[in-house]
């Protein structure tokens, strides 16, 4: 059994413990519910924007009207990583590396063995980790959850879609966690570039009327307007999905944290009354042994 100082050690440095995980939580509490709120409001509107650039698109194809839909045979692959800056958030990172990694070995070896596959990782975590493997890393702006805004997202929207446009990639994929709520998140690879339109609908009664819009301005001068605008939102709400799948990991990391300590102060608190229970025993049993020893 260890012996008194031992175990109060123990209990202090496990109470300082407990006193951080909890003010961890609280920080990553007040940050989730900034970051569930912003992700909750950008939703609707970022399904209503494809919404309306699917219905324009219907009927037509939009390759024709726009280099961002052009499909081109997959050699050149640009993957895009998002992590977070800061550990102590559960398997949340180790997830996103993980399916990045079965990604490269399985859908990209090929390319991955030409070297015609390239990363941007966002995120330290992400970053440090391929970094240090070796992998073509082309790019790490990690200080963009510094300040997480749609202006300071655009520029790498923008830099991404002429990239594509000038073929130097013919794929663009994000890997990222996708909130549900603070205990779950979603592992996600979504394509980026080329756009994709989703199947068509099935067929409706011959009862019903298709109606034939006139748009104002032309088609082509609104899909060429709104795919640019959609790609910038689709990233934005990459980035936001993954922050608020961030602060609800951590805090729920935290709490089981804070939890574990305390039922470990309760344990060594046991242990502690015991060998303080037996050190009595023993002084009172010397006690009692040098008095005989006197009578005697």
């Amino acid at each position: 059994m260890p012996g008194l100082k031992e175990v109060r050690i123990r209990i202090a440095s496990v109470k300082s413990t407990q006193q951080i995980t909890n003010a961890m939580k609280m920080v990553a509490a007040s940050k989730f519910r900034k970051a569930q709120t912003a992700i909750i409001k950008l939703r609707p509107y970022a399904g209503k924007l494809r919404e309306i650039l699917q219905n324009i698109t219907a009927g037509s194809d939009p390759s024709a009207d726009n280099v961002y839909a052009q499909s081109r045979k997959q050699e050149k692959i640009l993957l895009i990583i998002i992590a977070s800056n800061r550990g102590l958030c559960g398997a949340f990172n180790s997830n996103v590396i993980k399916a990045s990694c079965k990604l490269l070995v399985t859908d990209y070896q090929d390319q991955l063995a030409k070297g015609t596959v390239s990363l941007i990782t966002i995120g330290r975590k992400a970053t440090e980790f391929f970094r240090k493997r070796k992998y073509p890393v082309i790019e790490s702006p990690d200080d963009l959850f510094d300040h997480l805004t749609f202006n300071n997202v655009a520029p790498l929207a923008e830099k991404l879609m002429k990239a594509y446009a000038a073929k130097e990639y013919d794929r663009i994929d994000l890997v990222y966690n996708q909130f549900k709520n603070a205990a779950v998140q979603r592992l996600v690879v979504e394509q980026f570039l080329p756009i994709t339109q989703n199947a068509p609908a099935p067929a409706a009664p011959t009862s019903h009327v298709e109606n034939d819009y006139i748009f104002e301005p032309p088609r082509k001068i609104m899909v060429q307007e709104l795919i640019p605008k959609t790609l910038r939102i689709q990233l934005f709400k990459a980035l936001l999905d993954s922050f608020a799948s961030e602060q609800g990991a951590r805090m729920t990391a935290m709490q089981k944290a804070t939890d574990n300590a305390k039922d470990l102060l309760r344990d060594l608190n046991i242990s502690y009354n015991k060998a303080r229970q037996n050190a009595i025993t023993n002084a009172i049993l010397e006690i009692v042994s040098g008095a005989e020893a006197l009578k005697g």
